[in-house]
């Protein structure tokens, strides 16, 4: 069993239970491995961490040691500030971005064609967008496709999202609210008076 959070202590909703891995099945605990990343709440800063049995990390070491090359200099010494540096950040930073999600999930389900749901740890929206599929857009663009949703809203709304396809799950749009307010505002109504705009 694996499970994580995208930020160790930078869970949005506090309170949030660990789950544990039992194979009742044979009576016995199923092999569990457990990642997260530092509490700094800071979209791309990629340093994290994991548990395990030990014949599941040494594996895991080979695996990762063929895939990168390490972690940047840069990045290590952020990582030791966010360890042994003030903590007391990390509830603020948590209500701003808890302001943020809620106010994203909110716009976006009004946005007719889209349902989202709450994320509980990340820094960015996962909205189905399988209710647009087959409609199009003002300029004449045929949705039939999450990669053909976020490249018209790039092209006629001016906002930049990521197609869900791209991290192997579509057709869904990611929306990071790793931003300030009023541009968040403005984006997410910019996509509701797009979607209004489509012919369905």
């Amino acid at each position: 069993m694996i499970c994580g959070r995208s930020h160790r202590m930078g869970e949005i909703e506090q309170g949030q239970g660990s789950a544990e891995g039992e194979d009742r099945g044979k009576g016995r605990e199923a092999p569990a491995l457990r990642y997260g990343a530092l509490p700094s709440l800071r979209a791309g800063w990629r340093i994290g961490f994991g548990t395990g049995p030990g014949w599941l990390v040494e594996a895991m070491e080979k695996l990762q040691g063929q895939q990168t090359s390490g972690a940047s200099t840069i990045s290590q010494h952020a990582a030791l500030a966010a360890l042994t540096g003030p903590q007391d950040f990390i509830a603020q930073s948590r209500a701003v971005f808890q302001r943020r999600r809620d106010a994203v999930v909110a716009a976006l389900n009004q946005a007719p064609g889209l349902q989202c749901q709450v994320p509980q740890g990340a820094f960015y929206a996962f909205a189905s967008c399988e209710g647009l599929m087959g409609s199009t857009t003002p300029a004449g663009t045929l949705l039939g496709s999450d990669e053909d949703v976020v490249n018209a809203l790039l092209d006629e709304a001016g906002v930049a999202t990521v197609h869900g396809s791209a991290f192997g799950l579509g057709p869904y749009v990611r929306l990071a609210y790793a931003l300030d307010d009023a541009s968040l505002h403005t984006a997410c109504q910019a996509i509701q008076v797009f979607w209004r705009s489509l012919s369905r």
